[in-house]
């Protein structure tokens, strides 16, 4: 039997995954078309920039991403976890109570990150970019931060309540938004200025969009009067934020170990050198494009099936998604292999032509990401939260020394395969963890 044959038969009898491929297929469907987006985006943005401001393009959107990410404790997994608890017991208060309480520290927190962002914009613009006349740029594409105060609970609260859906509508709103902007900026030859302008005007959209599907969900399951709930109501404060801490050391350890590595690169390469990255990691986000929609489904359902116990079906559910992202990891991969040389000059210029080999080494590491993509859901509903930020402390400081000890006086490839070396290593070490506990539990009961 063939493994597409085999996939399509389980899809037909396992409801489990039905429900896990039915809520996968709305983000996926978004993120296609964003996808298609993305490329058309880039088109114009290569073509608009050229290498080197592509890569300060990259240096520029990912300072003031990571300065959020280092402050930010991923409220929506806070919200999906003690909201959809509360929903699930019909305790209304308490669940109205939750949105408005961590609704309101991610607002002090989003707000707390811009100031950070505008305290250490001077020093990101002279040390990364090499060029401190672009520290406005930091600054205006930071804004981002206050035009999403409330992103992540108003997300987590879509998820807590089945509506992944919003999500996907609010993302291909936002990609629409920001390709007919990118589209303007290139007709008009705006430059820099014009391409942030997109990203900040999509990022806007995309915000108000989540927050307005939340309240109305919320206005459905909790009644028009749920927002003059007492935070009172919330009796496990210190839970919650060691919850929440968790999420937060975990994003800050992923932030050093793999959402800064373009940073690196700038620190001791070219901007060049850093858009040719940027550029084989976005090819490389197209083959990962249908399976991150899984990933928090897959969490949902597992989490159900743990807490009854049911060890074989957790253990099926995730084989099933891991043949599922096998099968389009080699479609895709492959593709990428086969015609990337050509693609990459064809679409955005030869100047860009570097970018392929790059390709060919992050496909390595992404390839187990995507196949393994449970790794660390799993392991959350185990009740084992603090096992994949071990690892990740592990891993990632050995990938980090790496990278400062052979990058200087390289080039971009040797940063590619110490990423990619880093990913295949982390999501098999969480993943190997996460099946020996359900082989420990199964076995003891």
């Amino acid at each position: 039997m063939s493994l597409l044959h085999k996939i399509r038969t389980n899809l037909r009898k396992d409801p489990l995954l039905q429900r896990v491929v039915r809520n996968s297929g709305y983000l996926f469907g978004s993120n296609t078309i964003s996808a298609a987006l993305g490329v058309l985006q880039g088109f114009f943005i290569v073509r608009l920039l050229g290498a080197s401001d592509y890569g300060l393009l990259a240096i520029i959107t990912d300072f003031a991403s990571n300065t959020n990410r280092l402050l930010s404790f991923r409220m929506s997994e806070v919200v999906a976890k003690y909201v959809g608890e509360a929903l699930a017991q019909e305790d209304r208060g308490r669940a109205a109570a939750l949105v408005k309480g961590i609704g309101l520290l991610e607002a002090v927190m989003s707000a707390l990150a811009y100031l950070v962002l505008l305290a250490l914009s001077t020093w990101g613009a002279r040390t990364l970019a090499d060029n401190e006349s672009v520290v406005t740029l930091f600054r205006f594409y930071g804004l981002f931060l206050l035009a999403n105060l409330v992103y992540e609970t108003s997300v987590g609260v879509l998820q807590s309540t089945g509506q992944f859906k919003q999500v996907a509508r609010a993302n291909f709103y936002q990609s629409l938004a920001v390709t007919v902007l990118i589209l303007a900026a290139f007709v008009l030859k705006l430059g820099m200025l014009g391409v942030l302008t997109a990203y900040l005007i999509g990022k806007t959209i995309a915000g108000i969009l989540v927050i307005l599907f939340a309240i109305r969900e919320l206005n459905k399951k909790l009644g028009d009067g749920w927002i003059r709930t007492p935070i009172s109501l919330i009796t496990d404060w210190k839970s919650i934020l060691r919850f929440a801490l968790s999420t937060n050391l975990n994003g800050t350890v992923n932030l050093f170990a793999r959402d800064n590595i373009r940073l690196y690169l700038a620190l001791f390469l070219s901007n060049a050198q850093v858009g040719y990255f940027r550029l084989a990691v976005n090819l490389i986000n197209l083959m990962m494009l249908p399976i991150e929609p899984f990933i928090w489904p897959t969490y949902s359902e597992i989490t159900q099936t743990i807490g009854r116990r049911q060890w074989s079906a957790t253990r099926k559910l995730l084989k099933q998604v891991s043949a599922i992202a096998g099968f389009w990891t080699l479609l895709a991969g492959g593709g990428l292999v086969a015609l990337g040389w050509w693609i990459i000059p064809l679409i955005y210029g030869s100047e860009m032509a570097p970018a392929y080999p790059g390709v060919l080494i992050l496909l390595i590491g992404y390839a187990f990401a995507n196949v393994l993509n449970w790794n660390r859901p799993l392991l959350l509903a185990l009740g084992h939260p603090t096992y994949p930020l071990l690892v990740a402390v592990i891993s990632g400081a050995i990938e980090v020394i790496l990278i400062f000890i052979f990058v200087p006086g390289s080039n971009y490839l040797m940063g590619a395969a110490i990423f990619s070396a880093y990913l295949a290593i982390s999501v098999t070490w969480n993943a190997l963890r996460g099946f020996s506990i359900i082989k420990r539990e199964e076995a003891a009961a």
